[in-house]
């Protein structure tokens, strides 16, 4: 049997342990067991909210449906105030299936020749097909906008929202540029700031002035509605033709680097902002 020679060094095992230049053993690294993620109680949803987010109602509606008995979780009908429903769990409402949706919200720079409104005119493209691939939801405008009126346009499938900003007693400022047929009278001007009775409803007007460096012709319009009805019949009132109305601002929201036609998704803050009006 052939003896080893000792000047030979020994293959190093995969487990022997190595040295660093100065004979010093290298610290020993045991990786940490990786933390397992308990499921969070916030993975479920309060069965009002739930029903609000399909877009089926207002979570206020939801608590008179689920109190009827119209809801079911897993097949059997829900009537507890507060139940929370897992991620798991299906829930129909009058016997048909329901899923929560994302809230999303779109705005857009309406150009002319577009409408709110499928009744308006066959011929007239709706201004859904501007916004189309912004969404895989069934998003809705908030308020209707004819073919001539322009400007900003607020789409979502947050029907919470669409009912806050469409109610008759909503506060949020609408800025709105509108273009006469002729010079718009002082004395209308000044009347028109005290507010106007339309249809045995009193407008409160928050503002209205000429348009700086422009005709006279031109004018600014801030108040509370969304209808575009209200700004054109305030100035058909005293006689005037409306050419033009141009929504410049929306509860906040401007045409800052919104160039016509275009839409844009609105930030988190933005949504904050509005859900606090």
């Amino acid at each position: 049997m052939a003896t080893p020679n000792r000047n030979n060094k020994r293959p190093s095992s995969p487990n022997a342990k190595r040295t660093q230049p100065g004979g010093k053993p290298p610290r020993k690294f045991t990786p940490k067991p990786k933390a397992t993620t308990p499921k969070r109680e916030s993975d479920d949803i309060r069965l009002n909210k739930y029903l609000s987010n399909s877009g089926v109602c207002s979570r206020r509606d939801a608590d008179i449906y689920i109190q009827s008995g119209n809801v079911r979780v897993n097949g059997e009908p829900v009537t507890e105030m507060g139940y929370k429903v897992k991620p798991t769990d299906t829930v129909t409402f009058d016997g048909n299936l329901i899923t929560p949706e994302k809230k999303e919200y779109v705005l857009l720079n309406k150009p002319k020749n577009f409408t709110t409104s499928a009744d308006e005119d066959a011929s007239l493209r709706n201004v859904l097909e501007l916004i189309r691939g912004a969404s895989k939801s069934a998003l809705k405008p908030i308020g209707r906008m004819d073919k001539n009126t322009t400007g900003l346009l607020l789409f979502t499938n947050d029907t919470d929202l669409i009912r806050k900003f469409t109610a008759p007693n909503q506060k949020s400022p609408k800025i709105y540029q509108i273009t006469l047929d002729r010079n718009l009278k002082y004395e209308d001007l000044e009347s028109t700031s005290s507010g106007v009775l339309i249809d045995g409803h009193r407008i409160a007007v928050d503002e209205i002035s000429y348009i700086e460096n422009e005709p006279k012709s031109e004018v600014g319009l801030k108040l509370r509605t969304s209808n575009v009805k209200v700004v054109r019949a305030i100035f058909e009132k005293m006689g005037y033709n409306v050419l033009k109305i141009d929504r410049v601002m929306f509860a906040g929201l401007t045409k800052k680097n919104l160039p016509r036609g275009n839409w844009r998704y609105l930030t988190e803050q933005e949504i904050i902002n509005l859900r606090m009006m």
